[in-house]
């Protein structure tokens, strides 16, 4: 037990190591007096905390959705909406972020609800896709041998199908974070902040390390947060 906490440890340890280490970096050495000014610990911790709360609290919401619909979608009796739904869903998938941003923006106006909506949004996509693909992966023969067991369609669905579709409901999950935390540094367009306010404003002085730092940090962010929900998903594989 305590050596594979071990090893789950490994890699978030490096990764907050690298994280921290970036942030320690850019903010005691900084190249001019203007990235003095912009990269101090505190402005840092607050992109990053409103980026996190930003993926946070979209995530929750689209997996709250995502799922239950791709299940309901799965069912004989949504087969056909099913399908016309899959087809907008992967229609929808090709839509450019900044376009979903755009949108809502001149919609709801600027500010942190308005980016959490379109990410939730845009986070849905991946969940419900996978969600109802993996379900609809169980061969029907499997179905018939659970049917003629006698299992309610509910103990089908609880005990074969969603154990059989964990994996690709799981990948879903993982690209719809690493889509949400990329996705989120946009949000700073509509005024909501995050990481994306360092990425912006680096860009727009030129100073490649204001640029920097909010990139690795985002970078860092996801793969971090792909690793977590790895891990996750083979525990479920496992005790599935």
């Amino acid at each position: 037990m305590l050596l594979r906490l071990i090893k789950f440890l490994i890699v978030p340890v490096i990764l907050l190591g690298i994280g921290v280490g970036v942030v320690y970096y850019v903010v005691e050495n900084p190249t001019d007096s203007m990235v003095a000014r912009m990269l101090t610990y505190d402005f840092i911790i607050t992109s990053l905390e409103k980026h996190l709360l930003m993926v946070f609290v979209s995530m929750l919401g689209a997996v709250a959705v995502g799922i239950p619909v791709g299940i309901m979608l799965s069912r004989p009796s949504f087969y056909y909406p099913g399908k016309v739904i899959e087809n907008v869903v992967n229609v929808g998938q090709t839509v450019p972020s900044l376009a979903i941003l755009a949108l809502f923006f001149t919609a709801l106006g600027l500010g942190f609800n308005t980016a959490v909506f379109a990410l939730w949004l845009y986070s849905i996509l991946p969940i419900l896709r996978n969600t109802y693909a993996g379900i609809m992966s169980v061969r029907p023969e499997v179905i018939e041998s659970a049917k003629g067991m006698g299992m309610s369609p509910w103990r089908i669905l609880s005990r074969i199908e969603m154990p059989i579709a964990y994996p690709i409901i799981i990948a879903g999950l993982r690209t719809a974070i690493v889509i949400n935390v990329g996705t989120a540094t946009l949000a700073t367009f509509i005024g909501a902040g995050g990481l994306g306010d360092m990425i912006v404003t680096g860009i727009s002085v030129r100073r490649e390390m204001v640029t920097f730092t909010g990139a690795a940090l985002s970078a860092v962010l996801a793969i971090l947060l792909d690793y977590i929900v790895g891990r996750i998903e083979k525990s479920l594989v496992r005790w599935s």
